[in-house]
């Protein structure tokens, strides 16, 4: 006999601004606000944005024993957006949440104006798997943790750059910070994340935003995400993992020209 599956929460979501919506898909082991807050001001300045949070991030609370999927959290991603009044909107998606972005546009492609993908996972990376691997049983080793994300998420020229103080500081930081309850599920997803099968089938204005001193997801897998989906354009940061901490300026500046005019060109990649 079939059981109906049992109904899940909506999930927690950051919503602001008025105008055309805007759908944001955050990275594994963040959140909407630790990964898209310092650009929700510019972001709402003309957008209705909606920001939501997979389980065990921010405000979501963790599913435990729940299987997270790729199509579960397209659709709730785009339940967000019902909830919202949004018919249509624009996507952006970053790390995990280009995987995310990329199976919304396939799995509901009625409903995404526009594609942006920011140091997205492509798939089939071993590098990847292993490096996800590794964070996953950092897990409770506070200082270790703060040393990974220093060498692998953050670029060599940003962190060669700091002061010894500062980097002593940051250091501090990252090891005192909650890891989030869905850590684990989320980096574990992110690794076996694969859409490059369904990149063809993206029909929609797309730009890729790659990070290009990304020790994480590798730069190979942004450029795999632009030559899978026809007509992507490709743009360039000279970043690590995190552009959002590097360079907010130059983001900010490629993610609000593209929205205004997702057809046009993507401009000269940053340096």
């Amino acid at each position: 006999m079939a059981t109906t599956p049992a109904p899940v929460a909506p999930l927690a979501r950051i919503l602001r601004g008025t105008g055309p919506g805007l759908l944001l898909a955050h990275g594994a082991g963040g959140s909407a606000h630790d990964n898209w807050g310092p650009l929700l001001d510019g972001l709402a300045a003309h957008r209705t944005v909606v920001a939501p949070d997979y389980p065990g991030s921010g405000d979501s609370p963790d599913e435990p024993g729940a299987r997270h999927s790729l199509d579960e959290l397209a659709d709730r991603l785009v339940a967000a957006a019902d909830d919202a009044g949004l018919a249509g909107f624009d996507l952006a998606g970053y790390s995990l949440g280009a995987a995310v972005a990329v199976r919304i546009a396939t799995r509901h492609p009625g409903r995404v104006r526009s594609l942006l993908l920011l140091a997205g996972v492509a798939g089939g990376s071993q590098r990847f798997r292993l490096l996800a691997d590794h964070a996953i049983a950092l897990t409770g080793h506070p200082a270790l943790w703060a040393d990974h994300t220093l060498t692998t998420g953050f670029g060599r020229s940003w962190v060669e750059a700091l002061p010894a103080e500062e980097l002593a500081g940051l250091r501090t930081a990252l090891a005192a910070a909650p890891v989030p309850a869905g850590f684990r599920w989320q980096f574990d997803l992110a690794a076996r994340a694969d859409v490059r099968a369904e990149l063809a089938r993206v029909t929609v204005p797309t730009l890729v935003v790659s990070t290009t001193e990304d020790g994480l997801v590798p730069p190979e897998q942004h450029r795999a995400l632009a030559q899978g989906i026809p007509g992507a354009r490709l743009a360039e940061l000279t970043s690590g993992h995190l552009p959002m901490v590097e360079r907010l300026p130059e983001l900010r500046e490629l993610l609000v020209g593209f929205l205004a005019n997702p057809a046009g060109p993507a401009g000269p990649a940053a340096g």
